[in-house]
């Protein structure tokens, strides 16, 4: 029988085995996206280990269903949507694309619900009404409600706060505040000039929920009132999810989430990612400059989630190095293994199919991971270059890959086919080697090396490979 995999739950700080609680399916909730503007490569270092986690529960056999929040009205969305002169849906609703299509590029699986939190606010007003009743939560002279952090005893558990820290009566009503704000919490905010047109109606007055209460209604709505992994970046533990565990566990009596699972945060050259230290980068800033996706997949993705990861532009190329020689021995595999179908492994890479789910295992240790992979490589080229890997052996190291390929995104290479110009250019190149023209044929090297694609001379041919 394969041994449960381990994750580390933020909630105990241990090492817990894990199974989902019906023995079949994981649900799972992922903090999703402020549509404010284009996600950085700090929210998706969040998304890509989300990724890799959901990857790998289904790699491990389980279903899985998983819910990822669109936060598409609190202070940030309000105040820019009236900046910009647009209505608040048509402004998210611009972010709300970008956001998908960014998830296309980074390859990161699609969820099976994506809540928007404006569609939502009936379940969120009836969430606020349990808490009234059940007395956790207040209603403000000025028409707001707030929960009551005095009321719940077991209020701080997650973020490990000292009770002495809490200030019950005082109140926060900001979405996101620091971790010295350690009072009641808004659950309904009253309408204010600052919201322009942008309120609902509700037993209290016109006006909108606050951002906690979101999540906890969509989450509930969708995985029920007890589910099995919530997700998020470190930065979230206080106040987003601690104040989630507190509304959500009052309005229930039952326990919210049974594993919280949480990534270290992304900093730039060795410093905190900031527009003011010029080191502030979207998805979209990376790819105008060259680099693809399936790069920045691979530089999010092999440092382990629980370590701080340090984003370079020498990572980047040390990605695109990589993923090359991914590439050419995978083609070295195909040249080997044509169309014969997969025999048993060899004795390597059994050894390292067997390393490989081990490590994602252990915590999604994907440096181990990564080790079996390369591994692979290492050996398979030394078995063809003594001619020792037979041709059904090949084809199931390949399909091995393949399968492991499920899990890490970043196997297969870019889909993008060179355009017909560059077919063109690469056939005019051949003819002028073949005629020794050597200097128009390195200029027609340059021009390819311009369009965006590098050319191999192979004995089987030129091989084209996205620059």
């Amino acid at each position: 029988m394969t041994p449960l995999p381990r994750f580390y739950n933020t909630l105990t700080r241990q090492v817990e085995p894990f199974e989902p609680m019906d023995g079949r399916t994981v649900r799972m909730y992922t903090c999703g996206p402020t549509v404010h503007d284009y996600a950085h490569i700090g929210n998706f270092r969040a998304y890509v280990f989300e990724d890799l986690l959901r990857r790998f529960l289904k790699f491990h056999g389980w279903g899985v269903i998983q819910v990822m929040n669109l936060t598409d009205v609190d202070d940030k969305t309000i105040r820019k949507s009236r900046a910009a002169g647009m209505s608040l849906k048509e402004y998210t609703q611009r972010y709300t694309q970008a956001f998908f299509e960014d998830l296309d590029q980074l390859r990161i699986e699609r969820a099976e619900h994506y809540p928007a939190a404006t569609e939502h606010i009936p379940d969120m007003i009836r969430l606020i009404e349990r808490l009234i009743e059940k007395g956790y939560a207040y209603q403000s002279p000025d028409g707001s409600v707030y929960f009551s952090i005095a009321r719940f005893p077991t209020y701080g558990r997650l973020a490990r706060l000292d009770p002495a820290s809490l200030r019950p009566g005082a109140r926060v009503s900001q979405d996101e505040y620091e971790k010295d704000n350690v009072a009641d919490f808004a659950l309904w905010k009253a309408w204010d000039e600052a919201d322009g047109d942008v309120a609902w109606d509700s037993p209290w007055g016109r006006g909108r929920p606050g951002w906690h209460i979101e999540c906890s209604a969509m989450s509930m709505k969708y995985l029920g009132e007890t589910f099995d992994i919530h997700t998020g970046g470190q930065d979230n533990i206080f106040p987003h999810h601690e104040d989630e565990i507190a509304q959500s566990e009052a309005a229930t009596g039952h326990p919210f989430v049974r594993f919280w699972l949480h990534c270290a945060h992304l900093i730039v050259d060795g410093r905190k990612m900031s527009k003011s230290l010029g080191n502030f980068y979207t998805l979209r800033d990376l790819l105008q400059r060259g680099w693809t996706g399936r790069e920045v997949r691979y530089v999010l993705l092999t440092t382990h989630y629980r370590q701080h990861l340090n984003f370079t532009f020498d990572s980047l190329d040390a990605a695109r190095a990589a993923l090359a020689r991914l590439d050419d021995f995978r083609a070295r595999l195909d040249g080997v293994a044509g169309t014969v179908p997969p025999a048993s492994l060899p004795v390597w890479a059994a050894d390292a199919d067997g390393a490989f789910h081990e490590a994602l295992a252990d915590d999604l240790n994907i440096s181990a991971a990564m080790a079996a992979l390369f591994d692979v490589v290492h050996e398979g080229h030394r078995a063809m270059d003594t001619r020792s890997l037979p041709a059904a052996e090949a084809a199931a190291v390949r399909a091995m890959l393949q399968n492991w390929d499920r899990v890490l995104g970043i196997l297969r290479p870019d889909e993008t086919e060179p355009s017909p110009d560059v077919v063109e250019l690469v056939r005019r190149r051949e003819e002028m080697r073949a005629a020794r023209q050597w200097a128009e044929a390195d200029r027609l090297r340059a021009e390819i090396l311009a369009r965006g694609w590098t050319v191999q001379d192979t004995p089987q041919g030129p091989r084209l490979r996205r620059r």
